[in-house]
């Protein structure tokens, strides 16, 4: 069985090396904000979000701490906070799952199925149930809004700091290929192949 540290850099790495932008926060990988887009086939289709995701020592067997940062209106998304009411994260959650399940499964379910009888947000929930169609179209105008807003603001943070978040996941990469392969020694390893420049 391996450490919760270990588990914890493991799965960071996992999330690191998929199709999400992952910003570490003071050079650690207990706190760092992803990038994450509205699924397909929802009124939220078309959004980009911040969240934040924070992990406690005791990450895998405690789970993380999720948040948007930037405004989303769904029932079960607080407004003001970006706290969310999410089962399987609050009250359910289980060292089997990992960081790629939150944003692959749990937070597309969860933009995809809102369960206005557990609000956060209570406007959003009687709007919901009140009239879907209204409902939609908020968040259709909402989400194209705040997407160009965002993309201008990515776009400028990104070009500032895509050379500290990429040499810090280029070095955790490296870090997960050594522990991956322990036979490999630096002076043979061809970082080159992996698109790591040190």
């Amino acid at each position: 069985m391996s450490s919760p540290s270990k588990r914890r850099d493991m799965d960071v790495m996992k999330l690191m090396m998929s199709d999400y932008i992952v910003e570490t926060i003071n050079d650690g990988l207990s706190e760092f904000n992803v990038e994450f887009h509205g699924p397909k086939e929802s009124p939220y289709e078309g959004g980009v979000w911040k969240v934040r995701v924070e992990l406690s020592d005791a990450y895998p067997y405690k789970s993380p701490s999720i948040g948007f940062l930037n405004k989303i209106f769904h029932p079960n998304v607080d407004e003001l906070s970006g706290s969310i009411c999410l089962d399987v994260i609050n009250q359910s959650w289980s060292p089997m799952f990992d960081l790629l399940n939150i944003f692959e499964v749990f937070l597309p379910q969860l933009l995809l199925y809102p369960n206005p009888a557990d609000p956060l947000n209570g406007d959003a929930a009687s709007l919901m149930l009140k009239d879907q169609q209204q409902y939609e179209q908020k968040n259709t105008v909402s989400v194209t809004q705040r997407g160009r807003s965002l993309k201008m603001l990515l776009s400028m943070g990104v070009a500032m700091k895509r050379s500290a978040t990429m040499k810090a996941q280029g070095l955790l990469m490296m870090t997960f290929l050594v522990m991956q392969t322990p036979k490999v020694t630096a002076h043979v390893f061809h970082w080159e192949q992996y698109n790591i420049h040190l």
